[in-house]
């Protein structure tokens, strides 16, 4: 079992930074592959970027170059740095820990980017 907490969302200006930070808690943290979806309103769930035990990533393409996924097994958290940040960023952004046939979803934190 993984409990995630996300935390570090915010209202900012379009073109600002923000870094999410996502803090699990439980066993066999670095077995899983960790991700950032996010879900806007009135819009399904999309992934936004993931990395893996081994550490490799992967972004969705509307964030590349602006989004940066990193983990830190000895401390068992995930982290989210989203610079130059647009209006349509705007969601709440959920931790997602997968392993298997089993996934594990943190509660949300809301970004909101203002023009």
């Amino acid at each position: 079992q993984v409990q995630l907490v996300e935390s570090g969302g915010g209202l900012v200006q379009a073109g600002g930074s923000l870094r999410l930070s996502c803090a699990a808690s439980g066993s066999s943290f670095s077995s899983y592959t960790m991700g950032w979806y996010r879900q806007a309103p009135g819009k399904q769930r999309e992934l936004v970027a993931s990395i893996t035990m081994t550490g490799t990533t992967n972004y969705a393409d509307s964030v590349k170059g602006r989004f940066t996924i990193s983990r830190d097994n000895a401390k068992k958290t995930a982290s989210l740095e989203i610079n130059s940040l647009r209006p349509e960023d705007t969601a709440v952004y959920y931790c997602n820990a997968a392993g298997g046939v089993r996934a594990y979803w943190g509660q949300g934190t809301q970004v909101t980017v203002s023009s």
